[in-house]
């Protein structure tokens, strides 16, 4: 083998040559390496062949240059750019499945296992009586019988397929071209304007999940989906959905809906009825046409354009049933005993707990006293509503063991299922004002003690008396018959507001009271139902019973009892001396005094209220069996045009008292004679009172049966205007009109 120079260095080629036995060998010039080696200095001939070599393979891969250069520089602005997005959405998209399925492996991990899931039992029914057994209403989660797809009108399942979920019969329980339009949608809006969620879904949310908008819920959600598509029939799954969804008003099942809407059977639904209940299921309670029918009979007109674009309808069919809206069945609505069957479901869980099988409730509603008080308010605002400016009234009537007898909480329940009753909290005005007497009863008043009816200042404020009127000297029982502020203000602070609240909240009174001078004249707000109840100790001897409206709850199946109302343990919160005197002096209130036009003929006491410019109007009154409060005025508390307690409400309570004691035998108020009370020595006294014209159109001071008088007493000074001061006798009337 030849020696091989130190100083030559041999190139790999990778031309094609040939070796010594004809066999190709790849050899790489020294042009084709990256990085070139120095050179050494040549000789001039090989210098210049050396450059003439490196020209030539300086021109060859300029021109290789120039052809790859063209071919890449449209490669890298399309295909390349192509390449690239392709790439990377594959990557994206594989790291967002793996997350995807790390998601639905976590929230299903923390579900139950499949195998222990199955479709609960359909909620059960409230059936709400009165206390002869006639149906007051149906609540609760149903409010109406289950119903199959095969018997119910097939305009309902097509309306709502139509306007909830186009691909029903197409999807596998979760749609995702229906998730897409969703997306788009919301994005183009900037807002949700869209769910995506199927029928499935929204039925496995409604039977195994709560309503939170949690990424864990939509999870479960899917899975559930899937898993009932699995389980049941298409027609089985829009089945259980139509007879579970709600529909607003307290209607849960397309029975119950087309019951409390049309006052028919979802068998019977017309065209246009279903598709307004089908309108219904995007937002049940604001679309409900009992609180606004023309948003839901819009909403109807989308669900027909709907089912028209799918095919479900002819045009002529559309046209048909939007010239023919549906129409409710105002006999449903209008029944005022749905105000007491809404309290009655608020009350129910504190009672029974959860309820989990179908009950019936019996309440202490007797139906006809209730029509009786419907009738009542509701004419009274027909006849009125233009010539007094009112559009609201309320009544409340509760016997002497606490027992609700009825309760009308607003004019029409069909237009407003506000309870004006046991919600809306309004100043009672002069209403309050036997709290008041009471407190200073209490403190050592009688209902003969003398006060100076006349303008008097109470720090920065000046009580004035209804119209400007006063009437000097008067004793307790006229001021409270006549509503005297500027008396009742002096008692307030003589008993001290304090103590007026405690009188208050003793016999009933919930709300918060602020113990102020003012509160002599129900400047505190209350509702109607509990002010009504903090006048039952007056009616039954002094005590306070517990207000209820469910007497009994029993299983509908077994007829076990679940709840009854206890018996017995009724405290005394009104000593008898002073129930008689209470008595004594809101019975002058009727005879002689703000209330005359509550005069029916029986025994009969009560207290007529008017608040600031006459935004509410109120009587509450009782007899031995009853006590009735009746409340007009305006929702906005809008003032009334010369409404006062003793015109519509007086008459209202009027025309109830005397169709509920219809036939009752007449029985004295508690407490008759208060005069038995009191020492043998203590004097009563009784001033003569001048003539003068009647507050809240009554008449004028009259006088009572003489009082025992004790001479005694007949240096005691003049009263002032002042507060806290007791007053002796006058004399007779012509020395108080000569001023002798």
């Amino acid at each position: 083998m030849a020696k091989r120079s130190r100083n030559v260095r041999i190139e790999p080629r990778f031309e094609e040559t040939r070796g010594p036995r004809g066999a190709v060998e790849l050899t790489a010039s020294e042009d084709d390496r990256v990085v070139k080696p120095a050179r050494r200095a040549a000789s001039g001939g090989s210098k210049a062949s050396a450059q003439g070599k490196g020209a030539r393979g300086a021109s060859a891969r300029a021109s290789r240059s120039r052809g790859r250069g063209k071919g890449s520089r449209g490669g890298f602005s399309v295909l390349g750019l192509l390449r690239g997005g392709v790439y990377w959405a594959l990557v994206a998209s594989i790291w967002i499945g793996i997350a995807g399925a790390a998601m639905v492996a976590w929230y299903g991990a923390r579900m139950p296992s499949a195998t222990t899931w199955s479709v609960p039992d359909r909620p059960p029914n409230v059936r709400i009586v009165a206390a002869d057994g006639q149906l007051l209403a149906n609540r609760g989660m149903t409010g109406g019988e289950a119903i199959g797809l095969h018997e119910m009108s097939p305009h309902i399942p097509q309306a709502v397929i139509a306007i909830e979920d186009r691909r029903f019969y197409s999807h596998f329980g979760v749609d995702p071209i229906g998730l897409a339009r969703a997306m788009a949608a919301n994005l183009v809006e900037g807002r949700l304007v869209q769910g995506g969620s199927t029928l499935t879904q929204q039925l496995a949310k409604n039977l195994f999940l709560n309503a939170d908008r949690t990424v864990e819920r939509k999870v479960q959600e899917v899975l559930l989906s899937l898993w009932l598509e699995q389980k049941h029939t298409k027609a089985q799954i829009l089945e259980m959905y139509l007879n579970r969804v709600y529909f607003g008003s307290g209607a849960y099942g397309v029975e119950a809906a087309s019951r409390r809407y049309f006052g028919k059977s979802a068998r019977d639904v017309t065209l246009s009825e279903a598709a307004l209940l089908a309108g219904l299921l995007k937002a049940p309670s604001r679309l409900s046409p009992a609180r606004d029918p023309k948003a839901a009979e819009a909403r109807a007109q989308l669900v027909l354009s709907a089912m028209a674009e799918q095919g479900m309808i002819g045009g002529s069919e559309m046209t048909a049933a939007i010239s023919a809206p549906a129409t409710r069945a105002a006999a449903y609505w209008t029944g005022s005993e749905h105000y007491v069957a809404d309290r009655v479901m608020e009350e129910l869980p504190g009672l029974i707990g959860d309820v989990r099988t179908d009950v019936v409730v019996e309440t202490t509603i007797d139906l006809t006293l209730q029509k009786l008080a419907e009738t009542s308010i509701r004419k009274l605002i027909a006849e009125n509503r233009e010539k007094f400016a009112v559009t609201q009234g309320a009544l409340v009537s509760i016997d002497n063991s606490g027992a609700v007898r009825a309760m009308v909480g607003g004019a029409d329940y069909a237009n407003s299922q506000f309870d004006r009753a046991s919600e809306a909290r309004r100043q009672p005005g002069s209403a309050f004002k036997p709290f008041v007497f009471l407190a200073a009863l209490e403190q050592g008043r009688t209902p003969e003690s003398i006060r100076n009816d006349a303008p008097v200042k109470i720090g920065k404020w000046t009580p004035e008396n209804y119209n400007g009127k006063y009437y000097g000297e008067v004793t307790l029982t006229a001021a409270l018959s006549k509503s005297l502020n500027s008396v009742a203000a002096q008692l307030a602070m003589e008993a001290g507001p304090k103590a007026v609240v405690e009188v208050a909240h003793r016999l009933g009174i919930e709300s918060s009271l602020v113990a102020n001078t003012s509160i002599a004249l129900g400047t505190s707000e209350v509702t109607p139902l509990e002010l009504t109840a903090a006048y039952v100790p007056f009616a039954n001897g002094g005590y306070r019973p517990q207000t209820h409206f469910v007497q009994r709850v029993k299983s509908a199946a077994s007829g076990k009892v679940l709840y009854e109302h206890p018996q017995g343990g009724i405290p005394r919160v009104i000593n008898p001396q002073f129930v008689a005197m209470m008595n004594a002096m809101m019975a002058e209130t009727i005879r002689t005094g703000t209330a005359r036009k509550a005069d029916f003929g029986w025994p009969a006491a009560g207290k007529t209220g008017t608040s600031q410019n006459a935004r509410d109007a109120w009587f509450v009154g009782y007899t031995a069996n009853l006590t009735t409060g009746v409340w007009f005025g305006n929702d906005d508390a809008t003032p009334m045009k010369g409404v006062t307690g003793g015109s519509l409400p007086a008459i209202a309570w009027k025309d109830f008292m005397t169709a509920a004691h219809e036939g009752v035998p007449v029985v004295a108020l508690p407490g008759a004679g208060w005069r038995r009370y009191l020492p043998a020595d203590e004097p009563v006294r009784r001033p003569a009172l001048p003539v003068g014209s009647p507050e809240d159109d009554a008449p004028a001071i009259s006088s009572a049966p003489a009082p025992r008088r004790d001479e005694t007493t007949a240096s005691i000074r003049r009263p002032s205007a002042g507060v806290g001061e007791d007053s002796g006798p006058r004399g007779s009337i012509m020395d108080i009109i000569l001023g002798r």
